[in-house]
């Protein structure tokens, strides 16, 4: 922080001096091009519009060629983003040329969604730049921008209004893009509806506070052209690539019964004014402004929802050093109360488990005895019985002695008895 403020202090305390002979380094602005050049440009256009505008037409004519694209149907069941890359050279001039469009949009029943794919896109690109500059190692000067540079907006020439669709999706996008809202068609209503359309659509971004990007003008070189033509907004555009002879040339029109419609033309629509303002004079302010005030909002949003900030409470300058160590002072802080919340959670559950395991423990101890006592019980009921029945077995034993002996006397005497008759019968013969 301290070496901020002195650089800043030397800067504020520099003296104006006088060359004595030429030096040299005026020759910065042609080496800047040199270079600017040799590395190439690249540029990104999101087309945002419903089905059926002319998007792809309107793209193909902008830049004299023929871009992949596949017809899109009106059943798509939600809006998905379809990005495509191509390499363009105009002279010694090459560009990076990245077409980004939005297929499905307004063709749902139910479009309170229809925006946030197109959102999510957006912020997903700054996102990628923001992972790239936050790295140790960056690889910033060959990296390829994807970030979104502006955004052609197709109006539905309806001659009426904005739909609401319209307003809420210009609305979420004028903070995160550079929007250019053209009315697609414009050879389907009149010259004199189609102004009225214009002020009509301007008043309701305005009372509606959509901001729209505006051609600067603190350029002298170019402000009285870009002030001119920030009256003219939105343009009124019609897209074509088939050539029609016109007199003794070969134009872009379209080709009607009641005439011809010639793109180029500039009291038939408002094409040229679009691919000046586009192309050949603001192309690297809409860069600027997409790195400087758009990507910067969402960096800055970013940084703070992370914790980082330029200013301490006492609105003093804050390094971003200072506001690291900060920040890891509170996460170590809020790691050492997380840990101790974890430790007395683990001792409390402990304690509870130990509890648990001893009230078990008891009801085991009781279980046993209650089983151990009737087991007892149950063993003298069986003793028990077993005298009764020896003692029954023991009385039994006696009887039958008993009988045994009664029936053997019994026997004697009868043999006896008989003994004694026959003797008396030999004694009488």
């Amino acid at each position: 922080m301290a070496a901020a403020e002195v650089a800043r202090q030397s800067t504020e305390g520099a003296r104006n001096l006088l060359l004595s002979a030429h030096v040299g380094f005026d020759s910065m602005p042609d080496q800047l091009v040199n270079k600017s050049v040799c590395q190439g440009f690249c540029f990104n256009i999101l087309c945002v519009g419903e089905t059926g505008l002319g998007k792809s037409t309107l793209m193909d004519t902008l830049f004299n060629t023929k871009f992949e694209s596949d017809p899109a149907s009106h059943s798509q069941p939600g809006v998905h983003i379809k990005s495509n890359s191509y390499e363009l050279q105009e002279s010694n001039v090459r560009l990076k040329l990245s077409i980004i469009n939005s297929v499905g949009f307004g063709d749902q029943i139910n479009k309170e969604e229809s925006y946030r794919s197109i959102v999510e896109f957006i912020d997903a690109q700054f996102e990628a730049y923001l992972q790239e500059e936050l790295k140790i190692k960056r690889t910033l000067h060959n990296y390829h921008d994807s970030r979104i540079h502006v955004c052609l907006y197709f109006i539905a020439p309806t001659g009426h209004s904005l739909k609401s669709l319209d307003l809420v999706t210009m609305k979420k996008l004028d903070s995160k893009v550079n929007i250019i809202p053209i009315i697609a068609k414009a050879d389907s209503i009149s010259k004199t509806e189609l102004q009225k359309f214009k002020i009509k659509i301007m008043s309701e971004l305005v009372s509606n506070g959509v901001q729209i990007y505006q051609f600067p003008t603190d350029d002298e070189t170019v402000a009285e052209i870009n002030g001119t033509m920030n009256a003219h907004l939105p343009f009124a555009v019609v897209g074509s690539t088939e050539e029609i002879k016109i007199g003794n040339k070969m134009m872009k029109a379209r080709q009607y019964p009641w005439g011809t419609v010639q793109v180029e033309n500039e009291s038939h629509c408002d094409f040229v004014k679009l691919r000046e303002m586009l192309i050949r004079v603001n192309m690297e302010d809409l860069r600027e402004q997409t790195h400087a005030r758009h990507y910067e909002l969402y960096r800055r949003c970013k940084l703070e929802e992370m914790g980082f900030k330029d200013t301490d409470p006492d609105n003093k300058p804050f390094s971003l050093q200072e506001t690291y160590e900060a920040k890891r002072n509170e996460f170590l802080g809020e790691l050492q109360k997380k840990e101790e919340e974890m430790r007395q959670m683990f001792v409390t559950r402990v304690k509870e488990k130990e509890s648990e395991l001893k009230e078990a423990e008891k009801e085991l101890h009781d279980k046993f005895d209650r089983l151990k006592k009737l087991h007892q019980d149950e063993k003298k009921k069986l003793e028990d019985k077993k005298k009764s029945l020896d003692d029954e077995m023991n009385a039994f034993k006696q009887r039958k002695t008993a009988a045994e002996l009664l029936q053997s006397q019994a026997q004697q005497s009868g043999s006896q008895q008989t003994l004694k008759r026959e003797k008396e019968r030999k004694n009488f013969f």
